[in-house]
């Protein structure tokens, strides 16, 4: 069975950090592309970050970028979110997906569908 399962979220004070982890199992992961997406009450779905499983090249929307970082160890089949300076603007449920290389990791953060969800993970910033 293919699952991809969110862990790491939680409440954090403005400023603070988290790392996200998201756990591959029934599949390769390193044969995939893999995105971290999030989703707000009220708010469109945002992609986060991505990391190209062709070259590991990394994308970062412009909200996160040089706060958060996306890396992946093929060895655990796990893929991480290393969330820095978190800001009450990130609340969300964090979802992790996996699809097939895509040709660029920007089209894999743009891409309105993918082979693989998790179920989310909630992260709250708030004082």
């Amino acid at each position: 069975q293919v699952q991809l399962v969110e862990s790491g979220g939680g409440l954090v004070q403005p400023g603070g950090s988290l790392r996200l982890s998201c756990a591959a199992s029934g599949f390769t992961s390193e044969n995939y592309d893999i995105g971290w997406f999030r989703q707000a009450p009220g708010k469109e779905r945002e992609g986060v970050s991505c990391i190209s499983v062709s070259d590991g090249s990394t994308y970062a929307a412009d909200s996160v970028k040089g706060r958060f970082t996306i890396s992946r160890d093929n060895a655990k089949n796990t893929v991480y979110l290393q969330m820095n300076s978190l800001k009450p603007e990130d609340t969300a449920v964090y979802y992790c997906v996996a699809d097939v290389p895509h040709p660029s990791v920007q089209a894999m953060c743009a891409s309105p569908r993918y082979d693989f969800w998790g179920q989310g993970t909630q992260v709250t910033v708030s004082s």
